[in-house]
């Protein structure tokens, strides 16, 4: 998570990326943006507000030699010579192009950006942004004719929020420069994290936490869901964010003892673990340390509701984990060719 409020624009351009899959090209910019007031006050909080609650950070990755990342080269030479910004920030583009390998990749403008005053944990650093704005939305602009206002419809970019965007800070740490990302258009997962940065998930507690809860998730969701109903999976879900809670530091064996009463679900979690590994490529650690605050916003998105086909929903509550294995019962009516939920309470609040 960054901090924005000391936070400045130090050179800004902005270039247009095509599409080599639909021959659309690229158009480059020849100088920096040059901004009024009222448009750098509002450009500098719609770039960085997506990054203040990022809480995990990447770090650049190549199969062979992290000097050949294209664009950890262009970063370093960003950070170290002043002269080449336009230059490089149309490198930066011709990279971004060269990725546009399908047609459901989108053309956009391409905005390349200097930061200075950046704080992230207790330090202020500079960094470099670059930002892709993909969608673009309809406005109404009035204007004045003949003595009477009239209006048209424009097109513009919506201040609301970035569509792709990453930042990297000139600091670092054992692993490399520290990376933050954001992607709101997330039509082929593989484009912009992968192909155009090349980044990997940093080593660390946030990567950890974040990596076992998303296994948690997906395991919950293709396996539990799917063979023991939502009842499962809710109840699984409530108890792993309890056990995040109420645990510094997840042991995997400890997880699985206490979240699981039988044999068979430690061995169905034990085989999806392994299948989760495989197509993320990642290897998740068998011990690790939680962080808090990956927790808490992981929890805020996870859904605890059974929806049913007779327009009926039962919330349950995630911190309650004991709740819908003691007063919600799940059975099937032979009568009626029905599965139905029998629910125990005391009063109605």
């Amino acid at each position: 998570m960054i901090s924005r409020k000391n936070a400045s624009i130090s050179k800004f351009i902005i270039h247009k990326v095509g599409n080599k899959f639909n021959d659309t090209k690229n158009a480059f910019s020849e100088k920096i943006v040059d901004f009024d007031e009222a448009s750098y006050d509002l450009m500098l909080p719609f770039l960085l507000r997506p990054f203040a609650s990022v809480v995990q950070s990447y770090r650049f990755n190549h199969h062979s030699n992290i000097s050949l990342n294209e664009i950890n080269s262009y970063s370093n030479q960003l950070f170290n010579e002043d002269d080449t910004f336009i230059d490089i920030s149309k490198h930066i583009v011709t990279h971004l192009y060269e990725q546009s390998n399908s047609s459901q990749i989108k053309t956009g403008d391409v905005l390349v950006v200097m930061f200075e005053g950046i704080e992230f944990n207790e330090m202020t650093t500079n960094a470099i942004g670059i930002f892709k704005i993909e969608n673009k939305v309809n406005f109404f602009q009035t204007y004045l004719e003949n003595k009477s206002y009239d209006v048209l419809v424009q097109k513009g970019i919506s201040s609301k929020k970035v569509d792709k965007g990453c930042l990297i800070l000139n600091q670092s740490d054992a692993e490399g420069n520290i990376i933050l990302s954001v992607d709101n258009n997330s039509y082929d997962a593989q484009y912009w994290i992968n192909h155009f940065l090349n980044i990997k998930y940093a080593d660390d507690a946030n990567s950890h936490t974040q990596q076992y809860i998303e296994l948690c998730k997906e395991f919950s969701t293709e396996i539990l869901k799917t063979s023991y109903g939502a009842q499962e999976q809710n109840t699984f879900l409530a108890k792993t964010i309890d056990f995040f809670k109420e645990n510094e530091v997840v042991n995997v064996d400890r997880f699985k003892e206490e979240i699981f009463e039988e044999e068979k679900h430690k061995t169905l979690f034990d085989d999806y673990k392994k299948t989760f590994e495989g197509e993320q490529n990642l290897l998740i650690r068998n011990q690790f340390d939680v962080a808090e605050h990956v927790v808490t916003k992981e929890k805020k998105k996870i859904k605890t509701d059974i929806k049913l086909d007779t327009n009926i929903q039962i919330k349950l509550d995630i911190d309650a984990p004991e709740a819908a294995s003691e007063y919600l019962e799940r059975g099937y009516d032979d009568e009626k060719k029905m599965h139905y939920y029998k629910v125990f309470f005391n009063v109605e609040k």
